[in-house]
């Protein structure tokens, strides 16, 4: 078991990508504290991974609840060996439709919360020679016009990772930062019929989007997550690894759709 005897909080582990951490880090031996917001999907993801699983409710935009989810953690297992910072607001707007508050939500949970986290639980990561895996966006090298607030929330938080792996290498804690692509959850699925998609329309995703056929599932992003948690990956730190299906940088997806 890859993560054999570790703590690991996972914030947003109820639903989508952060649940499929979860239950692949308590497969590969870890326990995990899943942090959401929604009661009945936490219960069910602690039910199904028993004694190795605990449930923490808590609202990230609230300043306080950084030091909480610690002491759910300290509580729970009496130690944390790594913090994945999952959890995101993910909403679209433009130069045109943004507020202030609509701002300050999104850099609240996507942003302020994770830095909160690190720092509440960096005495533990220290002191056990820990690591932080925060799961960012290929949005963060621009991002698309429809997604002005988000694409900036995951462009702070990367550079939060690296700055973070630069400043604390000499404590021994990791920093590593996944920016994913298009991955096909329950909430993504739902989010595109709501903005007019038909009901098939995972089968129907265009190759520039899609060259291997298909979006990417959530459990992918978990295997490759278990990399990075674990001692595997030491002593790397300040990696920004992007999980997508094609080069980010240089892509012409005009060379593909010929053939």
């Amino acid at each position: 078991m890859r993560l054999n005897g570790k703590v690991i909080i996972v914030t947003g582990g109820t639903s989508g990508i952060g649940r499929a951490i979860s239950e692949r880090c308590v497969a590969e031996g870890a326990r995990v504290l899943v942090q959401g917001i929604e009661r009945a999907d936490g219960e069910a993801v602690v039910k199904k991974l028993g004694a190795a699983a605990a449930l923490h409710l808590d609202d990230l935009a609230d300043t306080a609840s950084a030091g909480r989810t610690v002491a759910a953690a300290m509580a729970a297992f009496g130690r944390i060996d790594a913090v994945v910072n999952n959890a995101a607001v993910v909403a679209r707007s433009n130069l045109a439709s943004t507020t202030a508050d609509f701002f300050d939500r999104m850099m609240a949970v996507n942003v302020r919360a994770p830095l909160l986290l690190i720092q509440a639980a960096f005495a533990q990561l220290k002191a056990n020679e820990g690591c932080v895996l925060n799961v960012g966006s290929i949005n963060a090298h621009s991002g698309q016009a429809n997604l002005l607030d988000y694409s900036m929330s995951k462009g702070a938080l990367q550079t939060l990772s690296r700055n973070l792996a630069n400043a604390h290498g000499t404590d021994r804690v990791r920093v590593n930062h996944l920016n994913v692509g298009w991955v096909l959850t329950a909430r993504e699925y739902a989010h595109q019929i709501e903005h007019g998609m038909a009901a098939d329309w995972p089968q129907t995703v265009p190759p520039q989007f899609a060259p291997s056929g298909r979006l990417i599932m959530p459990e992918e992003i978990a295997a490759a997550a278990v990399y990075w948690l674990g001692d595997e990956s030491r002593p790397v730190s300040g990696a920004v690894v992007e999980l997508e299906q094609f080069s980010v940088i240089g892509r012409n997806p005009c060379k593909n759709s010929a053939k």
